[in-house]
């Protein structure tokens, strides 16, 4: 079986959105612009969710290098610190943020409940380097929105 952690990032403000898309924003905890978050493919209710806000944001299958490279520069601990390979050897016990990111894809430890450990569960992005390519009014490929695949690590590190 083919383990996928899908990194999902809001890229619509709340401006003219369905109550029902704020919730659905609120419990995946993306509650401003330009904010991801990971979570398992297999989560219960995840695909269901995801097709519920397409409208205000885009995912996709994460890659190792592209999980750790968006670890190092844009992960933080409480105090908002960034993640460092000490920190992580500190709270977790591993050798590092590259084990950090392996064990996350291989779904050894899920990122969005390491909130007791002292690691914050969500990224705050930057816009993206050169801005969109495409609209944020429509949905992939015609579009920014919705559900990219690969693409998706193209673009966070467009963000990180």
């Amino acid at each position: 079986m083919i383990i996928l952690v899908y990194a999902i990032i809001r890229i619509r403000g709340s401006s003219g959105l369905d109550p029902k898309v704020e919730k659905v924003l609120d419990l995946l905890r993306l509650r401003r612009n330009f904010v991801a978050v990971l979570y398992a493919e297999n989560l219960n209710g995840l695909k269901n969710m995801l097709i519920e806000g397409q409208s205000a944001i885009t995912w996709g299958e994460v890659n190792k290098e592209t999980l750790a490279e968006l670890i190092k520069r844009r992960g933080r601990i409480v105090g908002d610190k960034p993640i460092t390979d000490q920190v992580v050897k500190e709270k977790l016990g591993l050798n590092g943020i590259e084990e950090l990111a392996d064990k996350i894809i291989k779904e050894e430890i899920h990122y969005n409940k390491l909130e007791e450990k002292g690691i914050k569960p969500f990224f705050r992005l930057h816009p993206p380097s050169g801005g969109f390519d495409l609209s944020i009014k429509r949905l992939y490929p015609k579009g920014e929105l919705g559900y990219r695949g690969k693409a998706i690590n193209d673009l966070i590190l467009k963000m990180a």
